[in-house]
């Protein structure tokens, strides 16, 4: 069998490649703000989730930010003792322990929130408006696909 033959042109029209390039340009902006905040996208992704739905389980977090709920508990209790959440309740084994933000992790999220959006303008996105507000509708569309 012949061995298929690649061009920059093919690569180029594969988008879920391009995406995986988008995906690397971007990743390395947000490590470096998240990295002046202490934070790692995750640990933002959860702040920022506690601020919209305060009082959110481990396992409605995990879900919400696309980790296993195993890998929750430790990431939890990494922002417990760093002050920025905190659980009420006994919990243990099947119990939900709902989560909230603490006045410190409130104000960490307000920080790092003020630099992920101005990293999400779309001048900064090299875009237009309209630009960033399709690729955003059309990125959404891929996650739902995905998560059928």
């Amino acid at each position: 069998m012949p061995d298929v033959e690649w061009s920059t042109d093919d690569l180029a029209a594969l988008p879920a490649w391009t995406l995986v390039q988008a995906y690397h340009a971007v990743a390395q902006g947000f490590g470096e703000i998240f990295a002046e905040h202490r934070l790692t996208p995750v640990q933002f992704g959860v702040l920022a989730q506690l601020a919209a739905t305060p009082g959110l389980t481990q396992s409605q977090l995990a879900r919400r930010v696309l980790i296993r709920p195993q890998s929750m508990g430790e990431l939890i209790g990494t922002l417990v003792e760093r002050g920025l959440l905190e659980r009420h309740g006994p919990g243990g084994r099947g119990r939900p322990v709902p989560v909230t933000l603490t006045d410190q992790g409130r104000r960490t999220l307000a920080s790092a929130g003020d630099s992920v959006r101005a990293f999400n303008q779309p001048s900064a996105l090299g875009m237009s408006a309209d630009e960033a507000a399709t690729l955003n509708a059309l990125l959404h569309k891929l996650i739902g696909s995905r998560q059928t």
